[in-house]
């Protein structure tokens, strides 16, 4: 067995059932990959699902209660026959060619841990092509998020990441982290000295969220995590990472002073002129992009909540890990998922 696909799941049978087919259709020797699906503690139907599958694949499911997604990855390494241990988001499809294309890089290169892009697949609704535009434009995300042109270091990612057997066994699993717990596992993969490679050709359809809320959140307490990961690694908080933040409380003061000083409203007419500048590159990329006034149209929108979430996030979570002195900042929990 060379590979073994890790997924954790908790209450997302209806992703499971577009992931699990698009496992199935890979154009790749069947026996020579399993799939490990551990499930923390559904209360929904995916057990009676993925018992009542027929794959040309072997499947492991495993049941546990409700731990997180790090525990699950945790016991799904455990229990992996594989040489390396791919893991990928419930909310992802693979494309037939991805475990190919994975191979042929891991072939070319002696990689001991790895990941790919995250793009959108045509069918995807307008809403998730726009917040795919926001996650993977320039400016979405200044540059960090993996990819050949990446101005900053490359953290694979759990929605697509992998590593070698030797990786687990000489540090370990995941940490405790609700949300980063991939970026803090790659940091202690650089640490330990291991050779991380992005593995451009090998891309997943990621979903990511369904509604501008629940985006919202999501990317909500990324801006809580960033906090949270610079203070167990210094190195992984540039000022790039704050500009998010400084945006948000910049302006907010100066909306609060522009009801009493001129010199506030000017600076917010400014502030708004270069709001509606930096909305009409968005526009024009995502319509060059995706073909659609309409994506279009919903990208200004997902790059606006996109950035106010962060930056909204990132100030909480200073409030609370530099302010308040809290072992750990918390991000929005009560109804994450829901709508």
């Amino acid at each position: 067995m060379k590979y073994s696909f890790i997924i954790p799941t908790y209450n997302r049978l209806n992703e499971l059932q577009e992931l699990i087919p698009s496992i199935n259709e890979l154009n790749y020797n069947k026996a020579n990959f399993e799939l490990i699906i551990v499930d923390d503690g559904s209360t929904d139907d995916t057990e009676s699902y993925i018992r009542s599958l027929s794959l040309s694949f072997e499947l492991k499911y495993h049941q546990q209660a409700n731990q997180g997604p790090g525990a699950a990855r945790n016991k799904g390494m455990s229990l992996a026959e594989g040489e390396y241990f791919l893991f990928v988001d419930s909310d992802c499809i693979l494309p037939a060619d991805y475990l190919y294309q994975m191979d042929l890089a891991l072939n070319a290169n002696d990689l001991d841990a790895f990941g790919g892009p995250d793009t959108f697949h045509p069918s995807f609704s307008p809403l998730l092509k726009a917040i795919n535009y926001s996650m993977t434009s320039f400016l979405g995300t200044g540059g960090t998020r993996g990819s050949t042109k990446s101005i900053a270091k490359y953290y694979p990612r759990s929605f697509n990441m992998g590593i070698k057997r030797e990786v687990f066994d000489r540090i370990g699993g995941f940490g405790d982290l609700r949300h980063g717990q991939d970026m803090d596992y790659s940091a202690r993969i650089y640490a330990a000295d291991f050779k991380v490679g992005f593995v451009e050709e090998a891309y997943v359809y990621h979903k990511r969220r369904t509604s501008f809320w629940k985006f919202f959140k999501q990317i909500h307490n990324w801006g809580v995590t960033r906090i949270n990961l610079a203070a167990m690694h210094p190195d992984m908080l540039k000022p790039i990472h704050l500009l998010p933040a400084m945006i948000v409380l910049i302006g907010c003061i100066i909306m609060a002073l522009s009801i009493f000083l001129p010199l506030a409203r000017l600076l917010l007419i400014i502030g708004l002129g270069g709001m509606m500048l930096i909305s009409a590159m968005a526009f024009f990329q995502s319509y060059r992009t995706y073909k659609s006034l309409n994506v279009a149209l919903l990208s200004i929108f997902t790059l606006i909540v996109q950035v106010g979430a962060y930056g909204i996030g990132s100030l909480n979570g200073i409030w609370q890990k530099w302010i308040l002195k809290k072992p750990v900042a918390i991000g929005i929990t009560k109804n994450y998922y829901g709508k």
